[in-house]
């Protein structure tokens, strides 16, 4: 009898496994047909995408004939103006050479987001698996509708997404052996992600959060030092290599250049910034500047940096306490006796910093998911469930149905919610993935 019982007791654990994997797969095979279905059904539409491209290719092209790409009545096709710095007008060119972009650009985006998604790195002890690489796959495609928008518009987010997913794939190398040649490439890797931030300047913060990599305080220092230079060097270009462009680059997103669109802080976009301005408009405040800024600063603060920053100091305070040491160096010393930890903490304050955008357009969730893709990997079961169907089946299904989408705060939310699904796990176990 013993021997009978002994045994049900071992083959009920794994039964349990056996049932939790299954509805899993469940979970993840449902979202991907929801994924899958959107794209296909987007692509099967007859509508005018890629006006992004478009304008981009335009300005390129205006500036090879020597015209003011800044001016939309020099560019052709479109109504839009450009909003790149100077320096990538003759970074773009060969990407729009021969019109290939132009005409192909729904299926090379695709591409690129997949290769965006395999370029992502783990965060566990094991090797990666072909079930991280399809969910990170998965993740890249559908979270928050973010690629959808990305290929719709032809936005140029997909290519920041690229160099980003390489700056993570540099920055997040193993760490068991901490040699020159493994800083070198995280150096590398600074300055790419600094680079990538020059291109849409508002997401810069996001910079802030190399410091909780696991290194010594004076290499995560020099670190963010490179990134902050590779972020102002196309700025300085800019005004050295092109004075008069520059100059027009300043008027156009300034909105002085007239009877044109202008890039605003508070145009139309589904941002912690225009939710505070529209409560306080609603609550009778009005939606004057300062105040706003004051509400905004206040729902980012209270809805994701602090409650951030309290659990990671949370976790670092449950290690042993050092006489004397500052809070600080008590962090630090934390990060790098975690130092697995150290880079899911390094991910959570990138995807806090940048769902904090003051202007987080549409099309720029695509970069958030690739954040949320490092970091879903790793959940348990019903939080990567729970994140699976959040982030990526309910939008998917909302946009099927032609619900509307742009102009409303449904991809903040659900961002938000898997923000918040994300941090009550780091919460629960800190340091699981030095267990795995």
């Amino acid at each position: 009898m013993s021997d009978i019982s002994g045994a049900a007791r071992w083959l009920a654990p794994a039964a349990k496994v056996a049932r939790r994997n299954v509805w899993l797969a469940g979970v993840v095979t449902l979202t991907a047909l929801l994924v899958l279905g959107n794209l296909a059904n987007d692509a099967s539409l007859d509508l005018p995408y890629g006006w992004d491209v478009r304008v981009n290719c335009a300005a390129v092209d205006a500036h090879a004939e020597g015209l003011d790409p800044y001016f939309v009545k020099n560019l052709k096709g479109t109504t839009y103006s450009y909003p790149y710095l100077p320096v990538t007008l003759d970074a773009f060119r060969p990407l729009c050479a021969g019109g290939v972009l132009l005409d192909h650009h729904r299926s090379i985006f695709l591409v690129l987001a997949v290769l965006c998604a395999l370029l992502l790195p783990g965060l566990g002890r094991t090797r990666a698996s072909a079930r991280d690489a399809g969910l990170k796959v998965l993740c890249a495609l559908g979270a928050f509708v973010g690629f959808e928008f990305v290929v719709a518009s032809g936005n140029f987010a997909l290519l920041s997404g690229v160099l980003t997913a390489i700056a993570l794939k540099l920055l997040l190398r193993p760490l068991a052996s901490e040699q020159n040649s493994n800083f070198s490439s995280r150096l590398a890797g600074a300055a790419l992600l600094g680079l990538v931030t020059s291109f849409k300047l508002v997401f810069v913060p996001v910079l802030a959060a190399l410091y909780f990599l696991p290194l010594p305080r004076s290499r995560k220092l020099a670190l963010i030092a490179v990134a902050a230079f590779a972020f102002a060097l196309p700025l300085a270009l800019s005004r050295l290599l092109y004075p008069d462009l520059f100059a027009s680059w300043l008027l156009a997103i300034a909105g002085q250049i007239p009877g044109q669109h202008a890039v605003g802080l508070v145009e139309t976009n589904p941002s912690l910034l225009l939710l505070a301005r529209d409560l306080m408009v609603q609550a009778g405040f009005g939606d004057g500047k300062p105040a706003m800024l004051a509400a905004y600063a206040f729902a980012a603060l209270a809805l994701v940096l602090v409650p951030f920053a309290l659990s990671v100091l949370r976790a670092a305070a449950s290690g042993p306490v050092r006489e004397g040491a500052s809070l600080l160096t008590q962090l630090d010393r934390w990060l790098m006796d975690h130092p697995r930890t150290g880079m899911r903490i390094t991910v959570l304050a990138m995807f806090a910093l940048y769902l904090s955008s003051p202007r987080l357009k549409e099309y720029a969730f695509f970069e958030l998911a690739l954040y949320a893709a490092i970091l879903i990997v790793d959940l348990p079961p019903l939080a990567l469930a729970a994140c699976l169907g959040v982030g990526l089946a309910f939008p998917a299904l909302v946009s099927l149905l032609g619900a509307p989408i742009e102009g409303t705060f449904i991809l903040l939310v659900i961002a938000l919610i898997c923000f918040w699904i994300v941090l009550l796990d780091f919460r629960a176990e800190p340091e699981r993935l030095e267990q795995g």
